[in-house]
This record gives C-alpha cells, structure tokens and sequence, in this order.
C-alpha cells in the first residue's frame, strides 16, 4: 500500500579527500513508499539546489543493480536494509515514517572518500588489471572455445562468480576491510574454466600480491561479505582462492 513518509537524513558531507567530513541533517518529507532510496537523495538534491545550496554527491549509473557504482552503507549495512540488492534496487517502503536514515560512503583505508558519499574503487581494478589476460593459441586447429567441453557443475560455479559486479560491500561490511570475497570471485570465475588454467598460477598470485598492495585487510572467515554481497557471491570462492594461492605458490618455491 501506497504512502507518504516523512524522514531525517544523516549524511556524511566531506568537501574532498584532504579535508575531514561529518555528518550533516536534513529533513525530507513526503517522499512515496514506491520511490527508490536513490530517487530520494534526487529529491533532496533538487531542494538544495533550489535553496542554492551544495547537493549530496553520490554515485550511480544504470540503476538496474547491474554496474554496482551506487554503493552506500545505509544505517549500518551495506546497501541498507534488505538483503540481495544494491543501493538503487532499495525502496522507501523499507522505512518507517519519522525515521532517522544515516547514509554514509564505504568506510575503507583502499577506498578513500573522494567526495560526500563517493569512494574511490580504482583499487579493485588495479587487481584485475594485476590478474592480467589469458592465453589462447589461435594457430593450427584451435578448438573454437564454444567447442571445449565443460563440465556443467564447473561452468555453473564459473557463472555464479562472475555474476560480482565489484561494488565494494564485501569490503564495507567487512570489520577488518577485506577484499577476498571480490578477489575469490574473479579468480574462481577463471580457475574453474579451461580457458583459464593456463595463467591460473600467475594470475592469483598478482592478484593476491595488488590486494595486499592496496590495503587491504586479512580475511577471518567472519562472512559478513557473503551475508551482504548483493548476488550472493558465496564463500567458497574465498576457500578457491586459498587453494589456487597455495598451489601457484608451492609451484613456484619448486
């Protein structure tokens, strides 16, 4: 059923990345249960740039939950409170009328604050970057990759994978600000395919080399990541990528 809500927002307003942020209050009202979380901040912006004051910036771009750019931590969760969806895919009628809603960027040493509630992420495409390419002989008969058989249980995992969109949540929900889960992802999404096997040992042991460059913490089995990531990127990608880590780097003491 269709209502109107009136709410207090608890942003964090930080002018850029050198200068210290803190939370500024402002009140919305009459905002429809059927609006998603980020048509709200819209509204919002569009009153404070008609009292000429400086909008909330935040990050979005299909609003479909697909690219994964509008991450926020919403009282206290990543991607607010509903499990299975990013922050645009979030509606209103999961609030209360009169509530206090704190809105927040994701809280991380590798993704400082660029700008209010907009972290920079490059971080994690400087670990795929790390992950590099994979090799394919396309001299001779070359098997056409639509060809090689695949075992349906491998090639379900590999999509399961490779359905991370990179948002982050792993990472803000995380206390200790780990990146394994979006690592494991990656790594899995090729490690489990045999196109992938080739570079497999290179390819985890940049990966894991970049994560650790970037700053990330150490993971704890905690599972907070799992319970957060909007599609349910499971844990055992992390316990892959122990595997496939432990396997490059034996090979290469060898």
């Amino acid at each position: 059923m269709k209502r109107n809500l009136n709410l207090t927002l608890k942003i964090w307003r930080q002018k850029n990345s050198k200068t210290k942020g803190k939370f500024q209050v402002y009140n919305v009202s009459d905002i429809s249960t059927d609006a998603s979380f980020l048509e709200m901040l819209d509204i919002l912006n569009e009153q404070l740039i008609t009292r000429n004051e400086e909008p909330v910036a935040f990050d979005h771009d299909c609003r479909e939950g697909i690219c994964g750019t509008c991450s926020l931590y919403i009282n206290g969760r990543a991607h607010g409170p509903d499990t299975g969806i990013t922050t645009c895919q979030l509606h209103m009628r999961m609030f209360k009328d009169g509530e206090t809603i704190v809105i927040e960027p994701w809280r991380s040493v590798a993704f400082p604050v660029i700008k209010d509630l907009i972290t920079d992420r490059s971080s994690f495409d400087r670990i795929m970057a790390a992950g590099g390419f994979i090799s394919v002989n396309t001299s001779g008969n070359t098997l056409d990759a639509n060809a090689i058989a695949v075992p349906k249980e491998d090639a379900d995992k590999a999509m399961d994978a490779a359905a991370c969109i990179s948002c982050g949540a792993c990472v803000a929900c995380c206390p200790n600000g780990a990146a394994m889960l979006f690592v494991g992802a990656k790594v899995s999404h090729f490690a489990l395919l045999p196109q992938g096997r080739t570079e497999a040992k290179r390819q985890v042991l940049n990966m894991v080399k970049a994560m650790d460059d970037e700053g990330f913490g150490n993971c704890s089995v905690i599972g907070a990541c799992e319970v957060e990531c909007p599609k349910h990127i499971s844990l055992d990608n992390i316990a892959r990528l122990n595997r496939e880590y432990m396997n490059a780097w034996m090979s290469k003491e060898q």
